[in-house]
């Protein structure tokens, strides 16, 4: 006599796999130089890029050569990836401007229209981890080079400095990533407490995963958003 097993049918979204809950991980917070950020984290436009948002263009899905000198010490896309490898790029967009002339946090402006692109979409394997973009240059002993300036459990801006601010150097966007859940703990926890440290991430040191969503990286020097498919510039280190 013949058996039945009877499987629940799974919506595709119960059955899709889901960023991670927990994590074993241990981060550093270090001190922050100079004021914290001058409106709340999730409603400063140079922080939380949602509130920028971006739109779809069409440009080359791949790096580019632009004319120009370069920084040799500037952050190095590679270095998201263990294998430091340059990854298919899936779209390209254009991220808006931000008036700060416009209310009392700001407003969204027009399309920054400097560069062809300004955030691309990237590819990756489900779960893959994911590190920032490699520099030499610390921003405080034990090998640290990165603070990280905004948090949630799917975006993180960086900067190369250890001011709250990302007007004086360079700065990363990473959108649509899983950010590992002890990172965004600690952030979180000195977020409250007034921003006097923010956690602080070395070469390699693993912030996250990739999702089931397509992972998203923006770069900007000095405030400015720079095209990030620029090979002279960010991708020099690729092997």
């Amino acid at each position: 006599m013949s058996e039945h097993v009877y499987l629940p049918n799974l919506s595709r979204e119960e059955a899709e796999i889901r960023c991670p809950a927990t994590s074993s991980r241990t981060y550093t917070a270090v001190p922050v130089t100079g004021p914290p950020a001058d409106h709340p984290d999730a409603l400063h436009g140079d922080l939380n890029l949602s509130l920028r948002s971006y739109e779809p263009v069409s440009v080359t899905l791949g790096l580019v050569d632009i004319n120009g000198p370069s920084d040799p010490d500037a952050p190095q896309l590679p270095g998201i990836f263990a294998d430091s490898r340059v990854p298919n790029f899936s779209a390209a967009f254009q991220v808006y401007d931000w008036d700060w002339g416009c209310g009392e946090h700001g407003c969204q402006g027009n399309l920054l229209a400097r560069w062809e692109a300004t955030l691309i979409g990237v590819e990756g394997a489900l779960g893959e981890h994911l590190s920032l973009p490699t520099r030499s240059a610390q921003i405080y002993p034990e090998n640290f080079i990165a603070l990280v300036l905004y948090a949630e459990p799917s975006r993180l801006t960086l900067t190369y400095l250890r001011e709250d601010t990302v007007a004086h150097g360079y700065a990363v966007h990473l959108e649509d990533l899983c950010v590992d859940p002890a990172l965004l703990a600690l952030y979180r926890q000195w977020n409250e407490a007034g921003r006097g440290h923010l956690p602080a991430l070395r070469a390699g040191e693993v912030l996250g995963t990739i999702g089931p969503d397509t992972l998203k990286v923006a770069i900007r020097d000095r405030g400015t958003f720079m095209d990030p498919r620029s090979r002279k510039d960010w991708w020099r280190t690729a092997r």
